[in-house]
């Protein structure tokens, strides 16, 4: 045999583990050692099944001296350059688990154990009792300010200057009026807006507040972002429970004109708007609100070298944290969607904040919880548990299998939940981890929010991107107003009112009425003019405008109708 060629092909034959295609890029690392590219992901059980060792990236760069070597598993490659990257290995989220051997960059291996871990003690929040309950109006002035009325009055006329050459020469007490019309509009709603004003659908309401035309050029403002950091800050004021929820709200938008700032969520009422993050507690009042931006999300904000290299779930998070009180005595609910091992461990660490949330399964740090099939095989109820570094992974089967990461519960102390059963036909006890009520019971503050925001919801169809954005201040202004006052009456034992009959209260003490409309009666239909039956015209003491011809001014009026004639036209 000819030694060049030998030589030739058991070089190749010793290189093919390395690299099988020309092609394969860093991205193949990915497929081989995604714990290298991504801290959060660890290979299942069924990936290490056939082999207990997982090598470091050294150790698989290095060509084997051995004549024989175990072939790998056929794996579906991605295309791309044909670079290798070096990561660093030395934080103990790049780890895989227990099941891998440290390698030599790595630093101290992770272990898990089936073992329970500490419970943390929530303290019960207690407020202030009220010496007497506010009016609305009051409530709604400690989110929405009278420096955010004149900021609105000021761009407004600043805007028009811009846009038409001459400002509308708007004031703080026109605005309110405004105001208290998009809140009278929030709850008696007309197909289209002039219907408020139309003679044969008149709303005295709010066509007696201002004229139609002056309403639609009102409709303009500037600078919604300064709104948002005045909301903020309010927001920041009022005192919170120990115990909170970070999720994301959608503010409803169809149009094109916004560019990367609408966004699509497929499971919200909404699934075209702009996104926006919020902390609540769990009475459903919002304390902080962040509004996605892009690549400028974060521009006013001060993050670390550390912070700054999370993912953007994880940074929302530790942005919103950092504004809560007593972060020490307080525990954080948060999604799949923010959650993994090294965010629980940076919140604990850095704010002392504990946290208890959902997680996709590459995200558990590299739990080795049993597989789906496993738990599957046990029944409806049926879990597993691993802990390491004072954070507990839980896997739950229910109606499917839920993934849960903590460090402020534990498991040991079971509890039980109702479900529907498809065969029996009638809901049955179902035990579950202590956690998981804790989960679905202070989850949902955002969502009974933003369920009071949809309630009567200000109208914001408008070819200007930033009108939904104002009309969700204006809302979630009332919600929290709302919720407030609704505290206040618990605690001095009174019948809180209705949120509707709230709104309502708040925009009559905004309208100033400074504007007296003409009075307008309807038009009568064909029918009962041509029906000749005693329309005769009588003289009237008061003169009136005749409902036919804007200019004729007369004394009669149809005896039936009840209408001003012009008798001589």
């Amino acid at each position: 045999m000819d030694v060049n060629r030998f030589y030739c092909t058991r070089m190749h034959t010793l290189q093919a583990p390395v690299s099988e295609n020309p092609q394969d890029s860093d991205a193949d690392l990915g497929d081989v050692d995604d714990p290298i590219e991504d801290p959060d992901y660890h290979p299942v059980r069924e990936e290490v099944a056939g082999d207990s060792s997982f090598e470091s990236l050294d150790e698989d760069d290095a060509p084997s001296t051995s004549t024989s070597f175990k072939k790998l598993p056929c794996k579906k490659r991605r295309k791309g350059k044909h670079t290798l990257k070096t990561v660093s290995l030395k934080e103990p989220e790049d780890t895989p688990g227990s099941s891998s051997p440290s390698g030599p960059h790595n630093g101290t291996r992770r272990i898990w154990k089936h073992e329970d871990i500490e419970e943390f003690q929530v303290t019960e929040s207690r407020f202030e009792t009220p010496v007497v309950v506010q009016p609305p109006f009051q409530y709604f002035k400690m989110f929405f300010t009278d420096e955010m009325i004149q900021h609105v009055a000021h761009h407004t006329n600043l805007y028009s200057a811009q846009e038409l050459g001459d400002p509308i020469k708007t004031s703080p007490e026109e605005i309110e009026d405004f105001l208290s019309m998009l809140l009278f509009v929030g709850v008696f709603k007309f197909p289209s807006l002039e219907d408020y004003w139309h003679n044969e659908s008149r709303f005295s309401v709010i066509a007696d507040i201002m004229p139609r035309k002056r309403f639609q050029l009102l409709h303009r403002f500037y600078k919604i972002r300064p709104l948002f950091d005045m909301l903020r800050k309010q927001c920041l004021l009022i005192p919170s429970t120990y115990k909170h929820s970070v999720d994301e709200v959608m503010v409803g938008y169809k149009g094109t004109r916004a560019g990367s700032l609408r966004q699509y969520i497929a499971n919200k009422p909404d699934k075209w708007g702009f996104k926006v993050f919020c902390r609540a507690s769990s009475s459903g009042i919002i304390h902080d609100l962040l509004m996605y931006q892009g690549a400028s999300t974060f521009f006013n904000v001060t993050l670390s070298e550390e912070e700054q290299m999370l993912p953007l779930g994880a940074k929302v998070v530790t942005t919103l944290c950092k504004t809560i009180q007593q972060p020490h005595l307080s525990v954080v609910f948060f999604d799949n969607f923010f959650t993994s091992f090294k965010l629980v461990q940076t919140l604990q660490t850095s704010l002392g904040v504990q946290c208890i949330g959902t997680v996709r399964p590459n995200r558990t740090g590299g739990a080795p919880l049993m597989t789906d099939k496993e738990l599957i095989k046990r029944g409806r109820g049926s879990y597993d548990y691993r802990s390491a570094e004072g954070v507990i992974a839980v896997k739950w089967f229910d109606n499917k299998c839920v993934n849960l990461l903590s460090n402020a519960s534990w498991i040991m102390h079971l509890s039980a939940v109702k479900r529907w059963c498809k065969v029996s036909k009638e809901k049955i006890t179902v035990p579950c981890p202590s956690l998981i009520p804790a989960y679905n019971e202070h989850m949902g503050g955002i969502d009974l929010s933003d369920m009071l925001v949809h309630l009567y919801r200000t109208p914001a169809k408008s070819r200007r991107w930033y009108i939904p954005l104002f009309g969700y201040i204006l809302d979630l202004s009332i919600a929290n107003s709302w919720l407030d006052y609704k505290r206040d009456c618990g605690l001095l034992n009174e019948k809180a009112m209705p949120l509707k009959r709230f709104r309502l209260a708040v925009a009559h003490s905004l309208n100033q009425k400074h504007y007296t409309p003409r009075p307008s009666l309807p038009k009568p239909q064909p029918d009962v003019r041509y029906d000749r039956l005693g329309h005769w015209p009588l003289h009237c003491d008061k003169r009136g405008r005749c409902n036919y011809c804007p200019k004729g001014v007369s004394r009669w009026k149809c005896q039936k109708c009840n209408v001003f004639l012009d008798i001589r036209r």
